[in-house]
């Protein structure tokens, strides 16, 4: 929230449903902190990064913008580039050292893709600044169970753990795919990937979990998702008799393109299915892919969190407080960027400072910290202890789009 110095003796009051949030010059003796923010805010991805944004803003405002003395100032950043409306890592470094160029930055909250996460943590982390993504799910960017060599360590150019992660990583959910698709009863599948750092990461964990299960896996291939026809990649998979299609991918790099194209080859369920990660629970690939192919392939999705009209204690406040607010339900992340602003708050209270070292500890000693879908904590990682999984399915509905993600069960 930007303050401008024609506010300085004034009151700002915010109504969030049963809050108000009143701020004035007196209650922030110790001056201003900004908390920078970096993900799309173009394209596909308008409406996930509008909602990520109004999440880390209503988590601010809960806290009446300010902490230990000091009043909170949120700065949005989008890392999408305005030729291809897609995150560009040029972009996202230029984000980063902007941020850490403020000296009144303490702490940044990103990225939504773990491709840009890559480009930014090294910048943050070599000036002191704790990183924590509401949505980066790569295991690489912070253990190595799941990496590429060499990492986490080449993103921690001064050793320290300064990139903190709020859901689960996806060496966790690619594996819990893979048991849900053997619990459906699939036995043959087909693994496609966008060849991005998130897409081909969790493809590559749900293919080593399929084959320790026992299913037989018939190809794990990158596509080019720019372009407009996977009709030859398609006919090849229904050649060989895959029962699924599983896709490493994100709303903007072309599961809208396989599903549509699965409808028109009649590569339907019960014969053949589709099943993705969080990358595609969003209610734009619906609307691109339709809703007919959708239900058509028994579009299956695993999310690393309960429903939220499931969730309970502090995750049902949330959520109402959210709609109530914004008027409209929550996109996929834009809770876990409320839980990231919320925990960045709470270290900086705790910190009682503006250094970000001490914020950066501050945070890193998160403890039992009262979330969306229970109690958790960051281990040495910056990993959070909380593995909650959902799976969802396409159902037809009286919305907008017509059909929707609905809750199916709890992963495991």
């Amino acid at each position: 929230m930007k303050r401008s110095n024609a506010l300085a003796g004034m009151v700002l009051v915010l109504s969030l449903g049963g809050i108000s949030a009143a701020v004035d010059a007196a209650e922030c003796p110790k001056g201003k902190i900004k908390i920078y923010t970096s993900w799309p805010l173009q394209g596909a991805m308008l409406p996930e990064g509008t909602g990520m944004k109004n999440g880390v803003e209503l988590a601010l405002i809960q806290n009446n913008n300010q902490a230990a003395g000091y009043c909170l100032e949120m700065v949005n950043l989008d890392d999408a580039s305005p030729q291809t409306g897609k995150w560009d890592g040029a972009v996202e470094a230029e984000n980063a050292n902007k941020a850490v160029a403020d000296p009144d930055a303490m702490v940044y909250i990103g990225t939504y893709n773990s491709g840009a996460a890559k480009v930014s943590m090294a910048i943050t982390q070599r000036a002191n600044m704790a990183q924590v993504t509401p949505a980066n799910t790569y295991p690489g960017l912070t253990k190595k169970q799941g990496a590429a060599p060499g990492e986490p360590e080449i993103y921690r150019p001064r050793g320290i753990v300064s990139f903190f992660r709020i859901p689960p990583a996806d060496d966790i959910q690619g594996t819990v795919g893979a048991n849900w698709a053997k619990k459906l009863g699939h036995h043959k599948v087909y693994i496609l990937n966008d060849q991005e750092l998130y897409g081909k990461g969790i493809a590559d964990v749900f293919e080593t979990e399929a084959k320790r299960l026992g299913l037989e896996v018939l190809g794990n291939e990158g596509i080019d998702y720019k372009q407009p026809d996977q009709k030859p990649v398609l006919t090849k998979i229904r050649a060989t008799g895959a029962d699924l299609i599983y896709m490493g991918a994100v709303v903007e790099t072309g599961a809208q393109v396989v599903i549509r194209q699965m409808k028109d080859l009649g590569m339907l369920a019960p014969k053949v299915s589709f099943m993705g990660p969080d990358g595609l629970f969003e209610q734009e690939l619906l609307k691109a892919a339709t809703c007919d192919a959708a239900m058509g392939v028994d579009m299956r999705i695993t999310f690393a969190s309960k429903p939220f009209e499931k969730m309970t204690g502090k995750g049902a406040e949330i959520y109402k407080l959210y709609k109530e607010r914004y008027k409209i339900e929550p996109t996929s992340y834009a809770l876990y960027s409320w839980e990231a602003g919320q925990v960045v708050v709470d270290a900086i209270k705790r910190a009682d400072a503006k250094d970000r070292e001490k914020i950066r500890a501050a945070i890193a000693a998160t403890k039992d910290f009262d979330g969306l879908n229970g109690k958790w904590s960051f281990d040495a990682n910056g990993d959070t202890t909380m593995d909650v999984m959902s799976g969802f399915k396409v159902v037809k509905a009286d919305t907008p789009v017509g059909c929707k993600y609905e809750f199916d069960a709890v992963l495991k």
